[in-house]
């Protein structure tokens, strides 16, 4: 018979078929004993699903409950054995420390929400509106295991309509009996009203619902949603047209900035980014682009002419020795000169470098220090862990590690 270890011969590498068929008592056993390394009994975990021996039990409950454990054991444990009752007291105990592992905290709330505890249901709405994929997953499995023993009006009624995250729960809910959800688009929290066109399915009703939208938000919103339904360019156009082209105004912003970094981040902005940005990128030509590495040459070779003698240029990521981004850098005189692939647009910290001249001269546009600072309200780009709006500098020459 084959050992566990060589059945995970490696992380990412195992007989997922040959472990579901194994022995459940050597794997719980394996699992509780600490000498084996944690990502092999993790998967030993996942291997127990629907047949964790009895006997075993307890042991297992134990480790979710010990803080020494390590966290991704724990996780897997809590989806394993989530159904057991007997947990619940110390899932809910007040002196429980939620973060002593990574993501335990979140892993805790769902197995509460499986297991009944509608106390948790305000946090667990808060986790399933949260904008981070895995987050969203735990929530949403917690409330609607909440759902499942007391029905979706209880737990709607328990969350109430405070918080955009209560309404968002509540729109869900309406989407899955069946309920028109339309009207929502003209929720006041443009998450909850992103929710809702993403969860609208009637093209006809979103057609109609443009004579009838509060707001220009909704409206934009509507349009958005026929688009992600029909993929018709022309109508989408149309109805733009209609609206009176909705555009989001930003003083210092001129259209050659406007359009690169429009059609550059307005598809994959985040969801609370207001809903007019999505719209103009949809209805507006993109900016011709330029190849970057031809375009950075071509700044060496200016800057070379000028007797500056700069450096090759680096991306952004190599430059910073990870990640990526939108920029070459090149090493000139003593600072950094940047030359996004977004357009012509090229900079310096030293907004006075002698570099200046010579790349304007030929062609270049170089952004100054009033232009950098401007910033580009509603349109939310997540950077470094944050989402929210973003000036002019940081989405040029944008990098992300």
């Amino acid at each position: 018979m084959p050992t566990i270890d060589s059945l995970i011969p490696e992380r990412g590498a195992q007989d997922t078929a040959a472990l579901h068929s194994y022995d459940p008592d050597a794997l719980a056993g394996y699992v509780l004993d600490d000498h084996n390394v944690w990502w092999r009994r993790r998967i030993c975990v996942q291997a127990l699903a629907g047949r964790v021996p009895e006997a075993r039990v307890l042991a297992l409950l134990d480790r979710i409950q010990d803080e020494g454990e390590t966290g991704e054991v724990r996780i897997a444990l809590l989806d394993l054995l989530c159904d057991r009752a007997e947990l619940l007291p110390w899932l809910c105990h007040e002196d429980r420390n939620d973060g002593s592992s990574y993501r335990i905290a979140e892993a805790v709330l769902k197995a509460r929400g499986l297991l009944g505890d509608r106390t948790a249901g305000r946090e667990l709405a808060t986790l399933a509106f949260s904008p981070w994929w895995h987050r969203q997953q735990l929530g949403e499995a917690g409330l609607m295991g909440l759902v499942e023993r007391y029905g979706a009006e209880a737990i709607v009624a328990d969350l109430g309509e405070d918080r955009p995250e209560d309404r968002a729960f509540a729109v869900w809910m309406k989407y899955r009996a069946g309920e028109d959800v339309i009207p929502h688009l003209a929720d006041p929290d443009r998450g909850v009203a992103y929710v809702v066109h993403e969860l609208a399915t009637d093209p006809d009703r979103l057609r109609a619902y443009l004579d009838e939208a509060p707001t220009v938000e909704a409206s934009a919103w509507a349009v958005l949603a026929l688009h992600r339904i029909t993929e018709d360019p022309e109508e989408t156009r149309r109805l733009d047209e209609h609206l009176d082209r909705p555009r989001v105004q930003v003083p210092g912003l001129d259209e050659e900035l406007r359009r690169a970094i429009v059609h550059e981040y307005a598809p994959g902005c985040e969801r609370a980014s207001d809903p007019r940005w999505r719209l103009e990128a949809l209805c507006t030509e993109p900016p011709a682009r330029r190849d970057a590495t031809e375009q950075a040459a071509r700044v060496v070779a200016v800057l070379a002419a000028a007797g500056l003698a700069p450096k090759p240029p680096v991306s952004c990521g190599e430059h910073e020795g990870q990640g990526d981004g939108t920029y070459y850098v090149i090493e000139c005189d003593g600072e950094d000169v940047l030359v996004s692939t977004l357009g012509r647009f090229v900079m310096s910290h030293d907004h006075d470098h002698v570099a200046r001249l010579p790349l304007e001269e030929a062609g270049f546009r170089w952004i100054d220090r009033e232009t950098a600072d401007t910033e580009v309200t509603g349109l939310d780009v997540y950077y470094f862990g944050s989402r929210g709006s973003r000036d002019v500098d940081t989405l040029l020459f944008y990098w992300q590690d």
